[in-house]
């Protein structure tokens, strides 16, 4: 029974824009399934990232399928026989048509350095939701220039987009983001220790208790882990958690965020942002119900985006080393396309908290 619910979900998951596509990709899991001998549903968890599959079923699914250039059409059978050097940074469309989060362009600039040295070029692409939706092969740049390697970035890309990238015979990894049950190079930062920093600085420095966090939307493994950070602490401290969950990540959402948290908890003094952009919508939201920060309410942010600093009042938050990430994804990316790294790698980067004036220091 469970399997076929499963099966009828990754219908829908894999549908791209008629029945003959739709068909085609049935077939090939079907085709999949019988060669190694299990359900369609097994195969569909697999090439989606899903738990429910031993990791010796998974890697002989992923095996399979990068040999049989899985895809939903043929196209991704040519992939692999690009010796173009460049390399593609692709992220979600939304990441830059809203340009309050400037966190991105440093690592690509990150990535620039250290591949431009080695003859490779960089090329940014933003990925839309019907693209995400229908896979690789509907990138054009992608098809069209055959890169020698491609980095995705950002929690907000499917699982589904990720594995049918790199089961497609390109080199790919991921920045900002790390599947749960796949193996694929990673580079990202420590979340978790980064928001037990923060929240610990807010109990233990100012005193704090009644301690609201701002959250993205769950299964993003940036919002997971630092929602991770500041559960430990405030369960350390014998604290109540209060966690509002917003569909984003934007000023927007996190004025939204902070609005709901201050009317359900009118006691709570202290607000932690799940990103720097969260955070500057809690300082507007804060203001917006006559609070001040940080007399009244203390607020502190992740990520440390440039804007960070000319916030009223400056943000606290904890600072990630963007243009170090994209240095390491470089090297990774290298290592891999020269054959001299097979492993799949998750590389954390150091997070630090960096004290301003939002928090009451």
């Amino acid at each position: 029974m469970t399997e076929a619910l499963d099966e009828r979900k990754m219908n829908v998951s894999v549908y791209v824009s008629s029945d003959i596509i739709t068909l085609h990709i049935m077939s090939t899991l079907r085709q999949l399934a019988d060669r190694l001998g299990v359900s369609i549903a097994t195969v569909s968890r697999a090439l989606n990232d899903k738990p429910g599959v031993s990791t010796k079923v998974r890697q002989r699914v992923l095996q399979l399928a990068q040999e049989l250039r899985y895809h939903p059409n043929q196209a991704a059978r040519s992939l692999a026989t690009s010796h173009n050097p460049l390399i593609l940074f692709i992220v979600h469309r939304r990441q830059f048509s809203e340009a309050e989060d400037p966190f991105y362009p440093n690592i690509v600039q990150g990535l620039e350095e250290v591949l431009s040295s080695e003859g490779y070029g960089i090329m940014l692409v933003t990925l839309s939701d019907s693209q995400m939706a229908a896979g690789p092969t509907e990138v054009r740049a992608i098809q069209e220039q055959r890169p020698s390697a491609i980095v995705l970035a950002g929690p907000d890309i499917s699982s589904s987009f990720i594995i049918a990238t790199a089961t497609s015979g390109i080199h790919t990894m991921l920045v900002d983001n790390a599947l749960r049950n796949t193996s694929l190079p990673a580079v990202l930062p420590n979340n978790k220790e980064g928001c037990q920093a923060a929240t610990n600085h807010l109990i233990q420095d100012h005193g704090h208790q009644h301690i609201a966090l701002l959250r993205g939307p769950e299964g993003w493994i940036s919002s997971d882990e630092r929602a991770a950070g500041y559960l430990s602490e405030i369960e350390a401290a014998g604290f109540q958690p209060f966690i509002v969950t917003a569909n984003d990540t934007t000023i927007q959402t996190g004025q939204e965020a902070a609005i709901q948290a201050l009317d359900v908890k009118p006691e709570t003094t202290a607000i932690v942002a799940i990103n720097d952009a969260m955070a500057i919508g809690a300082l507007r939201a804060s203001r917006q119900m006559g609070r001040s920060v940080p007399g009244d309410l203390a607020v502190v942010g992740f990520d440390n985006i440039s804007w960070a600093v000319y916030a009223d009042p400056p943000l606290t938050t904890v600072s990630v080393p963007m243009l170090d990430m994209g240095r390491l994804a470089a090297r990774v990316l290298l290592d891999r396309i020269n054959g001299t790294l097979t492993a799949a790698t998750r590389t954390i980067a150091a997070a630090q908290l960096v004290i301003r004036a939002s928090c009451g220091c």
